[in-house]
């Protein structure tokens, strides 16, 4: 048996939490052999921690066997404390009348002081995915904090819209899920971002040859991708939390499989036009476990530089909005 690895989560009660405990301490996330202690963290609000407190006996009471811990705390600093990843759900939602700039300098000063204390005190191998949206800004944020952590170890996930794509497109071509392959995101995890079809195949056939209606890859399509999260909320009068703790499951175990090729928001260093200081999903390629490499020699026809651009813009935007946050 390996040595247990230390996972913290943020925002661990929560409902993306509660869909995502379960199925990292069944080895889902990290595999069927690695065990897990659970390091969950939670707001200093009463009501929040008894809720952690009932998460953690239900997890106690499923008696996964590769579970061999659990710490409940609302102290960043014990809750990150050793942790080889970290798990960034938790973050402040857009209220009524809330203006996007404030969205993000709220959730900035969370995201600041996560930052430090994980620099501070996570593994020397941390890695750290963020789910709480602005996801891509919160992650850049996050990182700017790191002296000790390289940038490449913190990612943002766009793998919900991946999913999403994938699909969609399954649907369109009346395909088993498992034919469409190579469909990346790219950009912001917002209605902005670009879900790159022209490089999608699907059954070993270009995308484009088996579904060749293009108004509606480059209409409903995007469209239906970008807005997906609003429908589920006019659906079911909550967000998706299922779907992205299921994304996140995704999102981690693609990063410690090996050869693994999939979405993720990554420090852009200029890559397909970004600002070279955003975060923007991008294929990426497993290399060892937890460590990836771009995949930059996708060619843009004129629609998707459009939509790369548009979305590039809307994460400028946002480093704006906080630059004066993360000097």
């Amino acid at each position: 048996m390996k040595n247990p690895i230390r996972v913290a989560v943020t925002g661990a009660a929560g409902q993306i939490g509660y869909s995502l405990l379960f199925r990292i301490a069944s080895g889902a996330m990290f595999g069927p052999d690695q065990p897990v202690i659970l390091q969950l963290i939670e707001a200093p609000i009463e009501k929040a921690l008894k809720a952690l407190e009932g998460v953690a006996m239900e997890l106690d009471d499923c008696a996964f066997p590769l579970l061999k811990g659990i710490v409940q705390t609302s102290d960043p600093a014990v809750g990150f404390k050793d942790a080889n990843w970290c798990l960034l759900v938790g973050a402040k939602p857009r209220g009524p009348g809330m203006e996007r700039a404030d969205l993000l300098k709220d959730n900035g000063r969370i995201f600041i002081g996560q930052g430090q204390i994980i620099d501070a005190v996570a593994a020397a191998d941390a890695r750290v995915a963020v789910v709480g949206n602005p996801a891509n800004t919160n992650c850049m944020i996050a990182a700017s904090q790191a002296k000790r952590l390289p940038a490449e170890r913190f990612t943002a996930m766009v793998r919900l819209d991946q999913n999403r794509a994938q699909t969609q497109l399954a649907k369109k071509a009346g395909v088993d899920l498992t034919a469409v392959k190579d469909i990346f995101i790219y950009g912001n995890h917002s209605p902005s971002m670009f879900p790159a079809f022209e490089h999608a195949s699907i059954g070993g056939k270009a995308a484009t040859r088996v579904i060749t209606d293009l108004a509606w890859l480059q209409g409903p399509f995007c469209e239906t991708v970008g807005k997906r999260g609003a429908a589920v909320i006019a659906a079911r009068g909550a967000s998706s939390a299922a779907s992205a703790a299921n994304a996140l499951v995704d999102h981690v175990r693609s990063l410690v499989t090996p050869g693994a090729i999939h979405s993720v928001a990554v420090k852009s260093k200029g890559h397909y036009g970004f600002d070279p200081e955003v975060w923007a999903g991008m294929p990426v390629r497993t290399t060892t476990a937890g460590s990836y490499e771009v995949i930059t020699g996708y060619a843009m026809d004129d629609f998707a530089k459009s939509k790369l651009a548009a979305t590039n813009q809307e994460l400028v935007e946002e480093r704006a909005f906080v630059a004066d946050m993360i000097k």
